[in-house]
């Protein structure tokens, strides 16, 4: 049997200082296929961002590993590339300059200095941002600087795209178009892609499959829930469609039914 293209197998999280310790994450199984976008979806707390941390190799694990196309992840590395939900450009860089570091960071050497500025203008080009290319990130909104932080990241062609909240910030019209320009990235480049979200709609609307985190301290997955829609989607065609509507009650069940958020006693 193949193995999957991206595993994680058995993955366990514990923080721990002045000979205590924490348990994040605890058993937690995932094979994400080629080409699939996965939202992750939680109450605040329950690990997600931490899941994510670890699938860059920013966080090490516990116990457990995590695969990618046959490797083990053992630090971070430009074959997953994460974005933010704060868009950590370098002021002092102009839009294009930022997005061109992260190039000449992964492919000095592979490509020519002719070749590195076409794959720079190129990946603007596919955010829609190539004509702030010489704006430095204060001349630019909230909006646009997402769009050049996911730029940068798909300029680095990463195994896996990791978005971790990268639209809690903006606002609702902002966010609806940036969801709608990621969908048409993913549909044009077929990449792998990993999205932390606090927000079902987003979460339906995006996912191949949703998975649910059960509340911390110790969080695993609690469910998993495939999202039947053809793609490409369209926010007005598939919003009260039966498969959406499904998709959404399933996740707001076990978001509040069965893993609601655990309040102080009073």
């Amino acid at each position: 049997m193949s193995r999957a293209y991206l595993s994680i197998e058995n993955l366990g999280v514990a923080f721990g200082s002045a000979g205590k310790s924490s348990e994040v994450l605890r058993g937690v199984d995932l094979t994400v296929d080629r080409r699939e976008f996965i939202s992750i979806i939680g109450h605040s707390g329950c690990g997600k961002s931490t899941l994510l941390n670890v699938v860059a190799g920013l966080i090490p694990v516990s116990m457990g590993a995590v695969i990618l196309d046959g490797q083990a992840v053992d630090g971070p590395g430009p074959d997953r590339a994460v974005v933010f939900q704060n868009h950590s450009l370098l002021p002092w860089l102009t839009v294009y300059e930022n997005v061109r570091l992260a190039v000449d960071k992964v492919f000095r050497g592979r490509k020519t200095r002719a070749e590195r500025h076409a794959w720079t203008l190129e990946n603007l080009a596919l955010v829609q941002m190539t004509h702030a290319k010489d704006k430095k990130p204060h001349e630019i909104s909230g909006g646009m600087k997402q769009r050049v932080g996911i730029a940068r990241a798909l300029a680095m062609e990463p195994k896996v795209l990791l978005l971790d909240e990268p639209f809690g910030a903006l606002d609702a019209l902002t966010r609806a178009n940036l969801q709608d320009s990621v969908m048409e990235i993913h549909a044009k480049l077929g990449n792998t892609v990993i999205m932390i979200t606090h927000d079902v709609d987003e979460a339906v609307l995006l996912s191949d499959r949703i998975v649910m985190m059960t509340n911390g301290p110790a969080a695993t997955i609690g469910d998993i829930v495939t999202v039947d829609l053809p793609r490409p989607r369209r926010r007005i065609e598939v919003d009260g469609q039966p498969a959406y509507v499904a998709a959404r009650h399933a996740v707001i069940e076990f978001l509040y039914a069965r893993h609601g958020a655990i309040r102080a006693a009073a």
